[in-house]
């Protein structure tokens, strides 16, 4: 059979038809189209939905979701710090500044008033800028947008944080109108420094309201929107000033301001309100601000708190504590007035570097001028300050006290062991009336530290606080009446709704009048002619210096003309310091701080005027300056004038101390004794050696403790 020849197999088709292809591509588009109207009835949903949540215009224009403002107020109304959020005035459209809102649209949305909230000519500008670079570099947020970010957004920079701020911007202008849009911007955006909205960056960098900002002054807060931090005109002028010729030049380009306006303009020539320094000020307010807690309900509207500071007095008392303290140290000073105001507070010499508090905090060893409570229970034990006792060695249950000056001087009164800073005579009277009875009147005094009642506490030996030991001596001050340091006198809302009004505490008699007029008989000669000489004003003052062992702590607390100041210096670690004494630089800072703050009160006699002993001080106990001379002010008259003429020759080392007083000049201590009750003979001046010192008791209880004096 022949073989049949193979049938050659038909060609396959070497591609799809044209129609095939053309039907693909068709189907694409349509397939498209369906998505993207599907994708714009979701957008429209979402937007509906979004409108639907949207809060009202005056819930949105409340700014109570920023924060609470609290504005910290001086006694005379100025304005010490302001915390929180600062949102000063609501400023409406109307009157807004034109260039004001001109100088925003330039810089922030120049087409603000064409696009829907979100502008698709910035989108895809921002999407190129993407391509080109790999990253997004230019924003392309409109005013709307970033309203709505501020309002209901955070920062986060995803997809899904930018599709639901467009969705919420759409929603936006369809609820409100393109003015009320940015008339919430202009009061809600932040512009630094804890400006929110346009009038508080006005009063923060130029000191007056928005209504009256001028162009150059407009185009440098639009120009902080876009980095606040780093244009801010406090921080950065130079940068600030840039910015503000980018802002100038846009509103040119645009059209909304002419070239010889602008021109006109210079922003090197803005004048910048540089911000209050709040250096020592906030341990005030540090410590001011917590007792808003028990005197007002909780809620997030602005307030006013007015406080007891005096402006002046506080930087005085700054001035006096950075010029006195010792190098190396640290120092604190509280003042009071008589009834309990605190019209100064230092806590430190720099707040910057330390917030640490030590007037209100710190709990030091307050050496001699815990003395006060001895004396305090001595005088209301029925002593007085002529009762004689012998200085002489003592040793108490196993503890023997030693004078600074080593010496022991035998029969003393009391009110020239108190000048002298004598410790066996404190050592003495707390044996006699009982250690635990010096802590009650501690405690009784305002003292809230625990108080030991080991024998060496009559010296000071006990930690107390500066602020409690300055409210001790004001009750003396106050006759015997506590003295309850506070520091806010009202709070008002911003629509000057009264909160809360100080009302006077309830007084408590802590001593007899007349055991306060003693004390104050004891502090004032201290002063004239004790170890606290150096803090003498030209006036009657009272007051006690306190110096721990080593020099480790240096006090000085006193009172004149109804303010009663702390002082206290000494560091942190509680090293020694060389030199220092309550009766040197803290009592220098005392003196230069009370000429200051008394200026201008009327002068004030105590009820217990003290005669000019016929003693002086011994080279050891006396009170030197840097240069060995103590400066004495010259008393004044009730007008300030002086009486008489200060010594040319001030007690010094090289004034030595002399057993009699010029005649005519002072009394003798016969006269004192007479004058105060006293009925035994002025004692001898011979110091009486002091014996070596014996081994303690067995079993003695004894805790060692520093010298204090």
């Amino acid at each position: 059979m022949a073989k049949q020849p193979a049938r050659p197999r038909p060609a396959q088709a070497s591609a799809m038809p044209a129609p095939a292809r053309g039907g693909w591509f068709l189907s694409l588009i349509k397939w498209g189209v369906v998505l993207a109207l599907f994708g714009l009835v979701a957008l429209g949903v979402a937007v509906a939905v979004a409108y639907t949540q949207l809060p009202s215009y005056q819930s949105l224009s409340n700014r109570s979701d920023l924060g609470q403002n609290i504005r910290v107020r001086s006694a005379d109304g100025k304005l010490l710090v302001q915390l929180g959020p600062n949102l000063g005035e609501w400023i409406s459209y109307g009157d807004i500044p034109p260039t004001m809102r001109a100088a925003m649209i330039a810089v922030e949305d120049k087409r603000f008033r064409h696009h829907p909230g979100v502008d698709p000519i910035g989108v895809a500008r921002s999407f190129k800028v993407r391509v080109q670079t790999g990253r997004f570099s230019q924003g392309g947020s409109t005013i709307t947008q970033q309203l709505a970010r501020n309002i209901f957004l955070t920062n986060s920079k995803t997809f899904g944080r930018k599709l639901r701020e467009a969705v919420l911007a759409l929603a936006l202008e369809r609820k409100f109108s393109k003015d009320q849009i940015l008339e919430l911007y202009l009061n809600r955006v932040y512009f630094g420094g804890g400006a929110y909205g346009i009038d508080a960056a006005s009063r923060t960098f130029f000191g007056h309201p928005a209504t009256a900002l001028s162009l150059g002054e407009a185009t440098i807060i639009a120009g902080l929107v876009k980095a606040p931090s780093n244009y801010s005109p406090t921080a950065d002028v130079e940068a600030a000033q840039g910015r503000a010729g980018v802002v100038l030049k846009s509103m040119v380009d645009n059209g909304f301001v002419s070239a010889s306006a602008a021109a006109s303009v210079d922003p090197a020539k803005i004048v910048v309100q540089q911000g209050a320094k709040q250096n020592s000020i906030r341990y005030f307010t540090d410590w001011a601000l917590p007792q808003l807690d028990t005197l007002i309900d909780e809620s997030n509207e602005p307030i006013e708190v007015w406080t007891t500071l005096d402006t002046r007095m506080q930087g005085a008392a700054d001035r006096a504590i950075n010029a006195n303290s010792p190098k190396g140290a640290q120092g604190a000073l509280v003042a009071l007035d008589r009834d309990g105001a605190v019209r100064a507070m230092i806590g430190g010499r720099d707040y910057v570097s330390s917030i640490y508090n030590r007037a209100t905090q710190a709990q030091r060893q307050p050496g001699s001028a815990f003395k006060l409570f001895v004396y305090l229970a001595a005088l209301e034990s029925g002593m007085k300050p002529t009762t004689t006792l012998v200085d002489e060695p003592i040793t108490i249950e196993g503890w023997q006290p030693r004078n600074s000056t080593r010496t022991h001087l035998g029969a003393v009164s009391l009110r020239e062991a108190f000048a002298r800073s004598i410790n066996t005579i404190s050592a003495k009277i707390g044996a006699e009336l009982g250690f635990s009875t010096i802590a009650d009147m501690a405690q009784r005094f305002g003292i809230t530290s625990s108080i030991s009642t080991y024998p060496s506490m009559v010296l000071g030996t006990s930690d107390v606080r500066l602020l409690d030991m300055t409210r001790a001596y004001a009750a003396v001050a106050n006759r015997g009446v506590s003295v309850l340091p506070y520091a806010i006198t009202r709070v008002t809302a911003a629509d000057g709704r009264l909160l809360y009004r100080h009302a006077a505490d309830e007084q408590r008699t802590l001593v007899a009048p007349w055991v306060a007029a003693e004390m104050t008989d004891l502090l004032q000669t201290a002063v004239m002619s004790g170890t606290g000489r150096a803090a003498q004003i030209g006036r009657p003052v009272a007051g006690k210096t306190g110096t721990t062992s080593s020099n480790k702590d240096g006090w000085f607390i006193g009172f004149s003309s109804g303010i009663t100041t702390g002082v206290w210096m000494g560091r942190d670690d509680a090293r020694t310091i060389g030199g220092l004494q309550g009766g040197t630089a803290p009592a220098r800072a005392f003196h230069d701080f009370m000429v200051a703050a008394v200026a201008g009160r009327p002068l004030e006699q105590f009820e217990t005027e003290v005669p000019m002993p016929n003693w002086q001080l011994e080279p050891g106990e006396d009170t030197y300056s840097d240069n060995g001379v103590v400066g004495i002010e010259p008393l004044v008259d009730e007008n300030g004038n002086p009486i008489g003429t200060p010594s040319s020759d001030p007690l010094g080392p090289q004034s030595p101390p002399t057993d009699q007083a010029p005649q005519g000049t002072v009394p003798e201590q016969g006269e004192l004794d007479r004058i105060f009750g006293g009925d035994l003979p002025p004692p001898e001046r011979q110091p009486a050696p002091a014996p070596a010192p014996s081994a303690p008791a067995d079993g003695a209880q004894r805790r060692p403790e520093p010298t204090q004096f």
